[in-house]
């Protein structure tokens, strides 16, 4: 059993070896010797980042090498927010940098849970994405048209990804597990000339076939000029309903040189889509500039990542992780590719993956580290993980609890990074660093370059103590724009409707003395009992240590001048029920780690929590439901990756309205 940790608990620091190596470190010494500024801690870097963002941008640009084919004017042509613009004057291309080793190093290491496995070299990397730009060429596609995949987590979309960047055409991704109207509901939005999809796909043992969905996307998508069939699960897929299909190993049969179109620093890169429960989701456009820059900055001077790393991160492609991930072809590292369940055919699947492949960095969400918690693994007695060096976990706060686990049964000496940021900026706001101790339940520090504070009702910064995540400067991977948002209001509503040309991002956040982060949860859930306001994330570390837990979701139906009721929703393991002394466990166990005002009004026992396609409990619109609103006014069951989930509240809803 893990040894009970508090928030705070001091859980690794790097040894003087690790310092002398780490990127961060050479950073700062390339500042000093080429800048002439000396720092001496991390905090005084930041600082510095955040305070001259011109300068620390512009570093960041020679540090790296960024390879530009003219120079650009300034770093700021604009500084306000929303609307900065970066590096005017530059032409680029985010592929050409992905693209710049080309030898026989492994680029993507891939297997999925069937036991298939591929290696591809950069070289071999190179030839496939410029005989794919050319097939993607010879079909029209052009720069600023968009290029659509319906594509698992496997080399065929990392190598159509970076044609369509070569291109200078669009990107935008959706994963298979997505049905068609979710993924019709994304890309009719952009309107794409290409459609590349699969013919299915295998997870937790069991395959699924997606030529009916895929052909149901084509007529759905009157822009397309041609589709494009992978065919993973068969050597030769059926058609089915699809039309005009090209097999994609035919555009692997160009014997052509790859070209780089030059672009402007702000031109698309690709279409990311918000986990939003209502509305179409939200198309966010990012920058081939703006997302070169920061994940050149993020992978190596947080992550300490170097081209001998083999990066690896849990995803699909419809999770901007995946992005993320890609990103590392950027230092000419090997990025590792997984298809499939993560708990196939055991929960060891994973830290199995990191034996035989020799993973060096792991990335993982906290719900997997407390599902292995929970599951009594022990990752680093029954595998080899000498060459884990680092591990990153994100999705939602990982309580200080997981960060013990991590120390105590996985390995004690790495870098556990508990990151937040999301898809709206495809980074972290706050992230790890390779120079600083990892203390339990925190996030070790603010991004360099990102002015991260946290607010109080009145707009002011506020330390040690929890308020509203803004960012108060612009930072070069935010969106250009929401695609069809033609006035911008809905970005404006989006991230700048509570604090004038501030961004908001939805989560609660302290700032300790140290320089790190606590994220509390998403603040528009927040639990307000008796004047006392706690986030979600607090409340859920406390049931997650119940054995009989599966799975939790936690509402407070307050409103203002309204203290309505705190329910607690329990989805039970096997053979377990909700029992009188199950109740009495959990109510004591509440009071006593948070405080008598947080033991639930009434416990229910639900089939499941729902959730968003990226994994996030839907907490508001559970609440709204909850208080009278139309379920159609509140979730779109689309965004949902488990929609009869609501039926559930929804009945609820209408029995106590009923007084039943």
């Amino acid at each position: 059993m893990t040894n009970k940790v508090t928030e705070g608990t001091l859980l690794w620091e790097p040894s003087a070896e690790q310092l002398a190596d780490a990127n961060l470190t050479r950073y700062m010494g390339w500042l000093k010797d080429k800048c002439g500024l000396d720092f001496t801690s991390y905090d005084a870097l930041w600082q510095w980042s955040v305070t001259d963002l011109e300068g620390f941008w512009a570093s960041v640009w020679d540090f790296f090498g960024v390879k530009s084919h003219t120079p650009y004017s300034k770093v700021l042509g604009q500084r306000t927010m929303p609307g900065a613009q970066w590096f005017p004057g530059a032409q680029l291309n985010h592929a050409e940098h992905a693209l710049s080793r080309n030898d026989d190093h492994p680029a993507i290491e891939f297997c999925n849970e069937s036991g298939d496995a591929r290696t591809l070299t950069y070289a071999e990397l190179n030839r496939q994405v410029a005989s794919v730009a050319t097939g993607l060429r010879g079909m029209g596609v052009v720069k600023g048209d968009r290029v659509a995949a319906y594509l698992p987590n496997i080399p065929e979309a990392v190598v159509a990804f970076l044609a369509t960047a070569s291109i200078g055409a669009v990107w935008s991704s959706c994963s298979p597990d997505f049905g068609a109207r979710n993924v019709i509901d994304r890309f009719q939005q952009i309107e794409p000339t290409v459609l590349i999809t699969m013919d299915g796909y295998r997870y937790n043992g069991k395959v699924f076939d997606r030529m009916e969905a895929s052909a149901e996307i084509q007529r759905s998508l009157p822009t397309l000029n041609a589709t494009v069939l992978v065919s993973y699960l068969h050597d030769d897929a059926p058609l089915g309903g699809l039309k005009g299909v090209i097999p994609w190993n035919d555009l692997l049969e160009n014997d052509t040189p790859l070209v780089f179109e030059p672009v402007p620093f702000d031109h698309p890169l690709w279409v990311l889509y918000s986990s939003g429960t209502t509305g179409a989701p939200k198309a966010i456009v990012q920058s081939q500039g703006g997302i070169l820059i920061e994940h050149l900055k993020a992978l190596s001077l947080h992550l300490d990542l170097t081209a001998d790393d083999r990066f690896f991160w849990f995803t699909t492609t419809g999770w901007m992780m995946w992005n993320f991930l890609v990103g590392g072809l950027l230092h000419g590292m090997t990025i590792v590719l997984y298809d499939g369940s993560p708990a196939y055919p055991d929960m060891k699947a994973m830290w199995r993956l990191v034996e035989e492949t020799g993973i060096t960095y792991f990335g993982t969400s906290a719900p997997f580290l407390a599902a292995c918690m929970k599951a009594g693994i022990e990752p680093g007695r029954d595998f080899d993980l000498s060459a884990l060096r680092g591990i990153g976990s994100t999705a939602s706060p990982l309580p200080p609890e997981g960060f013990a686990w991590v120390y105590e049964h996985v390995k004690r000496d790495l870098l556990l990074g508990s990151t937040s940021g999301g898809t709206d900026i495809c980074t972290s706001l706050a992230f790890s660093c390779p120079i600083l101790p990892v203390h339990a339940g925190e996030l070790q520090c603010r991004g360099l370059g990102t002015a991260m504070q946290a607010f109080d009702e009145s707009g002011s910064p506020v330390s040690g103590e929890v308020g509203e995540l803004v960012v108060t400067k612009p930072m070069p991977s935010m969106p250009l724009y929401l695609w069809g948002d033609e006035d911008g209001s809905r970005y404006l509503d989006s991230y700048f409707n509570v604090y004038s040309g501030v961004w908001r991002h939805g989560d609660w956040l302290k700032v300790t003395e140290r320089g790190s982060c606590i994220i509390y949860g998403r603040s528009d859930s927040t639990l307000n009992r008796g004047g006392v306001r706690m986030g979600t994330s607090e409340f859920y570390s406390v049931i997650d240590e119940l054995p009989e837990v599966v799975d939790s979701l936690v509402v407070d139906t307050s409103s203002l001048g309204n203290e309505g009721k705190l329910l607690l929703f329990l989805v039970l393991g096997e053979g377990a029920t909700l029992d009188d002394e199950l109740t009495t466990k959990l109510k004591t166990r509440l009071r006593s780690a948070l405080s008598p005002r947080h033991v639930p009004d009434e416990v229910y026992a639900v089939p499941e929590v729902p959730r968003t396609l990226n994994g996030k409990k839907v907490e508001v619109p559970v609440k709204r439901i909850l208080l009278g609103e139309s379920p159609d006014a509140v979730v779109t069951p689309s965004s949902l990756a488990n929609p009869d989930s609501i039926k559930y509240f929804v009945d609820l809803a209408h029995q106590e309205a009923l007084g039943a």
